[in-house]
């Protein structure tokens, strides 16, 4: 939905220090339900291709999935969207090093409350990935298969002079990955769809499936 696009821009424009006259205007024009708060693209790139895997369309729900550009925007973003803002239904994912400053953030904006019942969760609708999103991918998929999906999508040579690096030494296979993942620009993006593409039903790692559930 190009609007949805749309909207996403205006709001993070807005967050940016911009006027939300644009986003209040697409707010009331389009049927928006929903945001889910991604720290960056390579989520946006995940979340989007399992949403797909289950034959569903976020934007054409009223779901708007953004990229915030860094968990420090949390506070910013929950206060422009959430209950104080547009009063839109909020969700997310969080690094588990991000999990105190999310918890903070989303309270001091009013956006959620406390939930104990949900052990994976932060706050409500807000889900903690173990390390971060590439770790849950990796370990749902095994070391195995993510240096076949890397093969065929062309990087195994540079993915072999990465680990000949001293610097990789002594790291478990799951780091390597994830760390390979991060050392060309674009490259996170690209395998965020990759490995979520790959992923079998049943084996969704617990913070992603609850993210979609929740939705």
């Amino acid at each position: 939905m190009a609007d949805m696009g749309a909207f996403r821009e205006a709001v993070i424009a807005w967050a940016a220090g911009g006027p939300g006259d644009r986003a209040r205007e697409l707010a009331a024009r389009l049927p928006v339900r929903a945001a889910v708060l991604l720290e960056g693209p390579s989520d946006v790139a995940a979340v989007s291709a399992l949403a797909a895997g289950r034959g569903r369309n976020l934007a054409a729900e009223g779901v708007c999935v953004l990229s915030m550009g860094g968990a420090m925007s949390v506070g910013r973003f929950a206060r422009l969207l959430g209950p104080s803002g547009l009063g839109l239904r909020l969700a997310g994912l969080c690094d588990e090093a991000e999990r105190g400053y999310y918890a903070r953030g989303l309270e001091r904006a009013g956006a959620v409350q406390p939930n104990a019942a949900q052990p994976h969760a932060t706050r409500q609708r807000f889900f903690v990935c173990a390390v971060d999103l590439e770790d849950e991918l990796i370990r749902a998929l095994g070391v195995t298969r993510v240096e076949e999906l890397v093969r065929a999508e062309g990087d195994l040579r540079a993915l072999q002079t990465f680990l000949r690096q001293p610097a990789q030494r002594g790291r478990a296979s799951q780091q390597q990955l994830r760390r390979f993942l991060s050392t060309k620009k674009g490259r996170k993006i690209h395998y965020g769809r990759v490995l979520a593409e790959a992923l079998d039903p049943d084996r969704i790692p617990t913070p992603l499936d609850g993210l979609l559930t929740s939705l």
